[in-house]
């Protein structure tokens, strides 16, 4: 770790941290009150995906929509019109569109093997996106003199690295550049994330081996064929799963830095707060060792 002990950590001029953890549990709203109230860099590492490594991928994919209507493929093929996607730290709405659901498409799902292709495309850009975390880093000091930096990482890092393996060349990366804070949930915190994921269904990055076999146990125990899949049924079916499958995998990338409780975040109100719950968590560490 760059931090040894909670008093490097509190007598550091370069603070720099990673936050992960599943979706919804605070990350973004952590490193946006850094940014906002204090002299953080904030680098997200979904903004990343979908403006440099996706971005191309997003417009042709409303190009090729737009495409199927007659005024718009008109106005695209005179270059009359310009489509782009607008995707912000608070909007990742585009990439989200573009990843999509696997199921029947009248139900705006995505066929499978498409569905397949677009996870690959997602998992490459979201290593590229967590590789660029050090040339982030020297580009915030060089570029806007910002000597504090939190990245703020996606739900699915956990399925882009091997935390298992100390030679993992992400993880490695990234211990080497910054401090990787898990934000742990408790049970309630699974409970509340399921029933709000039950409200609005959202597109997960999932590893291929686990979507292969969920989508296989699902096919299963509906007994419908592949285009006949209700897309928002199977993401229902699969998040509690998925939260399942995560966990181990964060607990083992906690081993590379430290924990901090999702209810320790939720109190944090400023940078000072923030340096507390960490130099804590730091303290904790030195003691179990």
């Amino acid at each position: 770790m760059i931090y040894h002990s909670a008093k490097d950590w509190q007598a550091a001029d370069h603070k720099r941290v990673l936050l992960f953890g599943m979706s919804g549990l605070g990350k973004t709203h952590l490193a946006s009150l850094l940014r906002d109230q204090d002299h953080w860099f904030h680098y997200s590492i979904d903004y990343r995906i979908g403006t440099r490594y996706m971005g191309e991928h997003i417009a042709d994919n409303f190009k090729r929509e737009a495409m199927k209507v007659p005024l718009l493929r008109e106005l695209l093929m005179t270059d009359s019109v310009c489509i782009a996607s607008n995707i912000t730290f608070n909007n990742l709405a585009p990439l989200s569109t573009y990843l999509g659901k696997p199921g029947d498409p009248a139900r705006g799902g995505v066929p499978f093997d498409e569905y397949l292709r677009r996870q690959a495309q997602h998992r490459e850009a979201e290593i590229s996106a967590l590789l660029d975390t050090p040339r982030f880093v020297q580009r915030a000091l060089d570029l806007y003199g910002y000597r504090n930096f939190v990245c703020d990482s996606g739900g699915s890092i956990c399925e882009v690295v091997d935390p298992y393996d100390p030679a993992d060349p992400v993880m490695t990366t990234l211990a080497d550049t910054v401090l990787p804070v898990w934000i742990k949930g408790t049970d309630a915190h699974r409970a509340e994330l399921i029933r709000r994921f039950d409200r609005a269904p959202k597109p997960i990055y999932y590893r291929p081996d686990f979507l292969k076999t969920v989508w296989a146990d699902y096919l299963n125990r509906e007994g419908i064929a592949e285009d006949r899949v209700n897309p928002d049924a199977f993401l229902r079916f699969a998040y509690a799963r998925l939260l399942d499958h995560r966990q181990p995998l964060y607990a083992a990338m906690a081993r590379w830095g430290i924990t901090v409780t999702a209810d320790g975040v939720a109190q944090v109100r400023d940078a000072t707060g923030f340096t507390a719950l960490v130099a804590r968590a730091l303290e904790r560490r030195g003691e179990d060792a």
